[in-house]
């Protein structure tokens, strides 16, 4: 029996909840659904080898579960500092039957893109599908309050880090073979207070539909998600307590998506059953117009 969209997860007001760069699940108050007990899988990537950057919390966390479910051995890029947070992903992984791949590093290092598809075709004996998910994100009130080495990290991780590892991963995809990028509602409706951010993510969205032009005579599909708000550790982590309490509470739904929520869009644009769609953007946002 399907469920209320508007009543399936938690409403706004939330308790505020105060945390550091990059976040914690386990600190979030409730914690985020990513699937967990809930996402069934049906064998549509069966044999298939993806990366995910990010993919040790939120969105990231949510379609390396749904990936494994669906039949993929899943190598999952993450800071240092997210060690735990990442060994939970792979234990859900296992759990699954699938191999998981635990890969730890920064983004911002050309060096590092390339060793982490390096090791994974290394693991998985090929690479299928690429998921450039991971992220940084820090507010700002005036224009003269973004240190430039703040707004640079914005590119070198949200930008550069894609290129790096979309550069690296090109030897290996093979026709059939899928790159998503998650970009956000942000693209088209840039936030003042995440004006760096923003923009980075407009720089997403341009560059899935210009990579899904170049890489289509190698038979490469390129897409994009583009998320609304949604409830991963990147709120408390990056945003005032006021905002947290109310997170979500802008858009018709009148709540914030849960990463479970992002995963069969996922899931959809790796599979072959979308083989015809490439340079896509698609839209997860609980109505929130986005034109």
């Amino acid at each position: 029996m399907p469920h209320d969209p508007l009543s399936k997860y938690p409403r706004p007001p939330f308790e505020g909840q105060p945390q550091s760069f990059p976040g914690k699940t386990d600190r979030m108050s409730p914690e985020p659904d990513h699937g967990e007990t809930s996402y069934q899988g049906s064998g549509k990537l069966a044999g298939q080898a993806a990366l995910i950057t990010g993919g040790d919390s939120g969105i990231g966390r949510a379609v390396a579960i749904a990936y494994a479910r669906e039949g993929a051995d899943v190598a999952i890029a993450y800071l240092p500092e997210e060690q735990r947070d990442a060994e939970a992903v792979a234990a859900w992984v296992e759990k699954a039957g699938r191999r998981a791949l635990l890969l730890p590093g920064d983004l911002k290092q050309s060096g590092h893109g390339r060793e982490i598809v390096a090791r994974t075709v290394e693991a998985f004996g090929r690479l299928d599908i690429l998921v450039n998910n991971g992220a940084f994100q820090q507010p700002n009130q005036g224009l003269d309050s973004i240190e430039d080495t703040v707004f640079e990290d914005h590119f070198r991780t949200n930008v550069f880090g894609p290129f790096y590892v979309t550069k690296a991963a090109l030897p290996h995809l093979k026709p059939g073979a899928s790159v998503i990028f998650t970009s956000s509602v942000n693209s088209k409706h840039p936030m003042p207070s995440l004006m760096a951010y923003s923009a980075t993510k407009g720089a997403l969205s341009n560059m899935v539909l210009s990579l899904s032009q170049l890489l289509a005579e190698k038979g490469i599909r390129v897409n994009g998600v583009l998320p609304g708000p949604i409830w991963t550790p990147f709120i408390p982590a990056g945003m005032s307590e006021d905002s947290v309490k109310s997170f979500g509470s802008q858009v018709p739904f009148g709540r914030p998506g849960q990463p479970a929520e992002l995963a069969s869009a996922y899931v959809m644009l790796a599979s072959e059953e979308s083989s015809y769609t490439s340079g896509a953007l698609i839209t997860v946002a609980g109505a929130m117009p986005v034109l």
